[in-house]
Order: C-alpha cells, then structure tokens, then sequence
C-alpha cells in the first residue's frame, strides 16, 4: 500500500468519495451515459479476464460487454441503461445477475457525474431465502420492548446473517464520538461493549457517506486497492454510490491495528441524521455479496424506524410530565397581571418546566432565584457573556463550564444550563442550570494519542496497542438536556413573548389615555386655581373690612373673622403648593452645574428669614457641585431645610446639617435634622401629595412640599431616601449622577 502521512486534520479533510482505487473482490467500468464510450476502468481487469484494463478505454460499452462475454444475461448492458436509466431506476433493480467466465457475479449499476458505473462482484449460485431470512429476523427484533433489548436483538440477528466474529451497535453523539451500547461476539473475544471511541476514528464527511450508502464493505484489508484509469484529463471518477470505491489508508491501518481482516457496516438513520452504525468485524478476511448486504441494509432500516419510534415512546411520559408544567405555567401567565409572579410565585413554576435544580428570571431589571444557582452577580456575568458570544434566543449545553470558564468556580450547580432569551436588549432572559455530574468514560484506547511523529518529522497514525480500555474523568458537565426540555422551553417563550407584547399594547393604550388625563388636569388646576383664588381674594378683602370698619364688634366676633381671615391665607398657601406639583410635571428640565455653596447659602438666609428660628444651630458641610436645572434643585434643598429647621424648632438646641460628598459615580446630599422624625408607620407615605404625619399637626404646612420634591428628584433621574427616628430626629439622602 502506498505511503500516506497524516496531519492532525487529515481526516476531516481526506476526499474519500474520490481516492481513484477500487477494492480488489471486484472491478469497475465507467461509460459516458451519451455515448456510451468507457472513460474509466480499474486496473484489476486482467484478475477476471485475459484482456488489459487499458484496451477498453475509448471503446463502446457494447463492445466491452463481447469482450467480457457475459452469459445468462437476459437483457444487455445498453438494454438496462434504457430499461432503468435513472439512478432510483437502478438502485431499485440492482443488482442483476451475470456470468463471466461460467462464474456467478452481481452486476451493480449507478451513476456518476456523466457515466454509468458498472460494478461487478462475485455472487453465488445458491444463494440463501433472504426473503425468508428477514421475516425471521424482523420478527425477532421488534418483539423487544425496550431499547436496550431491540438493540442487543438486532445485534444478534445480523450476525446469525452474515457470521462475522463481532457486531457491534455504535450510537453517535453530538461532538461525533460513538459508543459501544450493543454487542454479540464469538466467546473468545474481549468484549467492547461500553467503551468510547473519539469522533476522529469516524470523521465528519465519513459519516456523512454513511447518509448516502446505507452498508458498507471492507471485504479484506491486506489486499492491495486497485487504481482507477482513464484516457482523458478529467477529474477522479466520484466513487460516492459506489460499493467496490476503496477504503481510506487511514482507516485500513486503523483495521490493522485492531487486528481486523474485515469490516461491514450498517447505516442506523432516524430523522435524517446518522444515529449510529452496525459495525461488524471479522478477524479473517470475509466478503458478503450484495444480496446479503441488501438484506442486512433492510434490517438496519427497520431497525431505524423502531428506534425512533421506541425512542419516541421512552420519551412521551416525560415529554407529557413537561408538557402539563408548561400549560400550568401558560394559565398562570394569562391569569396574572405581573409576569415575575406567574413565573415564580406559584406551585408549578418555570423550574418545573425542565429537570433542571435551579432557575433564575433576569427581568424589568431584577433577578428572582429558585432552587440552587450560581450568585446574583455570577449571574449578571453569565447574562452578559450569553448576551455577546450567542445568536440564538434559545441556548443549551450540558458542558457550560468548558465555553464560559468562570464558570468552572460554581461548576457544581451550573454545569449544564439552558437559556431563553426574552429581550437581547434589554439583557432579559431565563437560565435554567443542571449540577455537575462527575463521570468516567471507558475510551478504547487514549483519544488525545491519536498521532506521533515519524522520523521525517510528519505526524502520522498512532497504532493503538490492542486498544486497551483507558478511563478519563468527566468533570464540569451534566446530564444532557432532552429534546422533552428543550421543546417546553420553546413553549413558554412563545407564552411569555405573548403575554409581554400583550401587556405592552396595554400600556401604550393607558399611556395615550395618561396623555390626555394629564392635559385635561393641567387644565383643571389652572381653571381651579384661577376660579378659588377670586373668591378667596373677596372673602379675605371683606373680613379685613370688617375688622378695620366696624368698631361694634365684640371680641368673639373679631376671633371668628380673624379664622376666616387665616383659613383664606391657608387655603391660598394650598392652591399655591399644588400650582407648583403641576408645574413641575410639565417642565423640562434646563440641566447646568450648579454652584452649591452659593445656593445654600442664599437657602439658608430665606428660610431663616422666613421662619425665624430660636436656638438654630445651621452648619453646612462640603458642597460638591451638581448638575441639574437651578431652580428645581433650589426648590428641593428649600423645601427639604425647611422642613427640617421647621421640625426641630422645638429642640433645644435645634440642630440642622447639610453636606454632600463623591461615592463612585453619584454625589450623594444629606440633610440632618434633630427634630420630631417619622413614625415608621408612615414612612410609605412620606412622599403622597396631603398625607400629614399625626405629630406635625401642630406645625404649618399643606403636605405638598414632599410630594414636589419626589417628582424634582424623579425627573432628575436621582434617588431620594431617609432615615427617621421618632423624638431623635431625621436625615434625607439625594443621590446624583457625579460630573
């Protein structure tokens, strides 16, 4: 065999379907299907006939077929092509029986490109009932009722059929490598059964040939490929449909150094994609003719079919356990009017909806956990890589540590997650996570050996030594997640986008009413204002009047014209306060930095001036500049002191404090005071437009002065908050964005 040096891509890249040799048990002849004129013939021709490969090229396929005289034909060669001149036509008819020489053989016809290729290979004159054979074989296998037996079963057929030393059934997994899950062998073999085989020994465009050609022969591995030749400068003849094309060198000194003579493969196909293989070996050189090849490729297509449907019903009880979780968790989300509740307040919740161990709700800016999970900020990580490094509003694996490597610190609850993705822009998302599950996994053979270098310096195939069992431990992965998760996960993300563009038509439908509400109270405020100023005003007027006219009247009388008169001045005072809470709704805001050491200063002298305090001690600490429109800012920090030198004014001495200072990115205010504090059981409606605390009524004031503020800081986008403690006193708190 020729010389072939490998690379540590080699296999991926190695053009199997056109090596330009043929295995020796037969030989090939290819004609253009215009013509009918040879282009290409194997080599091996004079094994079979007394006549040089070569002779044939450039000559019409009916004189080859004089030359081979072939017997017992009932049609000819350039009959069929018109009897069958299609490759379905073909591979339904395939193969015909011929004689060359007085000796059996099986005439296998396909097509390539612009040829017919004519495929011959010894066949038998008293063949087996194949017919009867797969009757038994069938009703054997699909008497099992679960997988593990169909499988066994199926193994055990196949043998019976073909008697190969071994057959082995080899299932696929996602990263291409296989595993033994099914065996029958002679006694004297070890067994296989278990072990791992790494994706390299089946590379990728290998497996994608076993799609194409269901069965698979190597009939004896020390015998010499024969070479493919032709007369023209054209490409090499496409080998893809052929059953003769020869084997990779690669995967013959594999065979070798397993000690296999012969190899015959089964294609297992379940929803288009290669499941796995019926990989047979005999320790002997071993041809099967095409007849018994077809009937185990038979037996692998209802096999095929079984498994899916066994599969299919291994999985409904949980698919049903999923299912019922989901539209639980579909109710609960119609039903509700906050979507955080419906997902995780309830009994069945959006952990239920898969096996996993913990879930976590990244949503309107909050995270809300169940079960065990990684913590809030190794969340917020997670989220932020999913959110860059995938595409999919749908993301799984079962091996998350070896992709997002932080991961690897909390591998023990977060190996395998699964990921909705609700708003990519908003970073909104559900992770479901699976626990790491430890495993050891009987490869045969050390998968990371698969070359060494020569002496020339290439990297060529490592033969493996007896392909002993070589255990690797499995860390920073879980169990896989079903196809039964992955679907009720695609549910609920159809229910929750749903219901979120549900909810946000509501709310564009309410903010086009608060649009109009809030124009129409505008209007009412003003036209209150207005319409309660006039007859105060007159009111106010005639009970000076009288005070000042009317010298008649006792002193009870002037007490009671004394109230009206104050009430008027209060009830002024009041439509005053709510003209500003309905201004400062409507006003843009003039952003500029603002000077806060002047501002205090000037603050100070008004209140002072306006309330005249006793026994004020007023201190002003650091005044760090803000930005924000000066005259809101002014109204919060004059509303905000007032109250405080107006609640204190009872203390001896009373005490009031304002300084700011940096933290990080904010510019955070307090101002202090030692006044009468908050009663805690108010301190939810500090902030509502009238609501007075029961020790304040004996200070002025209309309860709006709060309610300004809160609405100032909001359009600041700022936060506001306190700290209060009856009798001792109360500090506020004003966080800003720093410069």
């Amino acid at each position: 065999m020729d010389s072939f040096k490998v690379d540590l891509t080699n296999c991926d890249r190695e053009p199997i379907h056109i090596l330009g040799k043929v295995q020796t048990h037969g030989f090939l002849i290819a004609a253009d299907t215009q013509t009918g004129s040879i282009t290409y013939i194997s080599e091996n021709l004079p094994a079979y006939i007394k006549e040089e490969a070569k002779n044939f090229l450039g000559t019409n396929i009916i004189e080859a077929e004089k030359k081979l005289q072939l017997s017992n034909s009932q049609l000819t060669l350039s009959q069929r092509l018109t009897v069958n001149n299609s490759s379905k036509g073909f591979e339904i008819n395939n193969p015909y029986y011929i004689e060359l020489n007085k000796e059996p053989y099986n005439l296998i016809i396909s097509i390539s490109g612009n040829n017919h290729v004519y495929e011959f290979e010894p066949s038998s004159f008293d063949e087996v009932d194949i017919q009867k054979v797969i009757g038994r074989s069938v009703s054997q296998i699909l008497s099992k009722t679960s997988i593990t037996s169909l499988l066994s079963e199926a193994a055990s057929e196949i043998k019976n059929i073909i008697d190969y030393d071994r057959v082995m059934i080899y299932k696929f997994d996602e990263e291409g490598h296989g595993q033994v899950i099914a065996e029958q062998k002679n006694d004297n073999l070890e067994p296989f059964l278990g072990l791992y085989y790494p994706a390299s020994d089946i590379p990728k465009q290998a497996r994608e040939l076993y799609k194409i050609n269901l069965t698979r022969i190597v009939a004896d591995v020390d015998s010499e490929s024969a070479a493919i030749i032709t007369h023209l400068q054209n490409e090499p003849l496409d080998l893809t449909h052929s059953v003769l094309r020869a084997v990779s060198p690669i995967h013959i000194q594999y065979l070798k150094n397993m000690g296999v003579k012969a190899s015959f493969s089964i294609s297992l196909i379940t929803k288009g994609e290669l499941w796995g293989l019926i990989a047979c070996h005999n320790y002997v050189p071993k041809f099967i003719n095409f007849k018994v090849r077809d009937a185990s490729k038979l037996i692998g297509q209802i096999l095929s079919s079984a498994l899916e449907y066994r599969q299919g019903e291994e999985d409904v009880a949980e698919f049903n356990l999923l299912s019922e979780a989901a539209t639980n968790l579909n109710n609960s989300i119609e039903s509700e009017n906050f979507l955080t509740d419906a997902l995780t307040r309830n009994a069945i919740n959006i952990q239920n909806i898969t096996t996993a161990k913990g879930v976590a709700l990244l949503f309107d800016n909050k995270i809300t956990c169940i079960g065990n999970t990684p913590t809030e900020k190794q969340i917020v990580e997670m989220a932020k890589w999913i959110i860059d490094n995938t595409q999919d509003t749908i993301y799984y694996t079962h091996r998350f540590p070896e992709v997002f490597l932080p991961a690897q610190a909390y591998s023990n609850v977060a190996s395998g997650v699964i990921v909705c993705v609700v708003s990519k822009n908003l970073s909104e998302m559900i992770i479901w996570f699976k626990p790491e599950q430890i495993t050891n996994i009987n490869w045969a053979g050390n998968p990371e050996k698969a070359v060494e270098i020569s002496d020339d310096g290439m990297l060529q195939l490592l033969p493996r030594k007896s392909f002993k069992s070589w255990t690797e431990i499995v860390k920073n992965t879980s169990t896989k997640w079903n196809r039964a998760e992955i679907t009720a996960v695609l549910q609920i993300k159809d229910r929750i986008t749903y219901a979120i563009n549900r909810k946000a038509n509501e709310i564009r439908l309410l903010n086009e009413r608060l649009v109009v509400a809030y124009e129409e109270l505008n209007t009412f405020s003003f036209t209150v204002s207005h319409d309660l100023q006039t007859p105060l005003s007159s009111i106010k007027n005639y009970t000076e009047l009288l005070l000042e006219r009317n010298e008649s009247l006792d002193d009870n009388a002037r007490f009671i014209l004394g109230r009206i008169n104050t009430c008027a001045d209060k009830m002024t005072l009041l439509i005053k306060e709510v003209l500003k809470y309905s201004i400062v709704g409507r006003e843009e805001i003039k952003m500029v930095q603002i000077d806060m050491v002047n501002m205090m200063e000037t603050i100070k002298l008004v209140v002072i001036d306006a309330l005249q305090p006793q026994n004020l001690a007023f201190t002003i600490g650091n005044m760090p500049a803000i930005k924000g429109d000066e005259v809101m800012i002014c109204q919060v920090f004059t509303n905000l002191i007032n109250n405080a030198v107006k609640y204190s004014s009872k203390s001896i001495p009373s005490v009031v404090s304002v300084k700011g200072a940096v933290f990080g990115n904010e510019i955070i205010y307090s101002i202090t005071d030692n006044g009468v504090g908050i009663d805690i059981n108010y301190y939810t409606r500090v902030y509502e437009l009238f609501k007075r605390m029961d020790n304040a009524t004996e200070f002025e004031g209309t309860g709006v002065g709060l309610a300004i503020v809160k609405r100032i800081i909001e359009k600041h986008q700022a936060r506001i908050w306190f700290e209060s403690e009856l009798g001792i006193g109360t500090t506020f708190y004003m966080a800003f964005k720093s410069l």
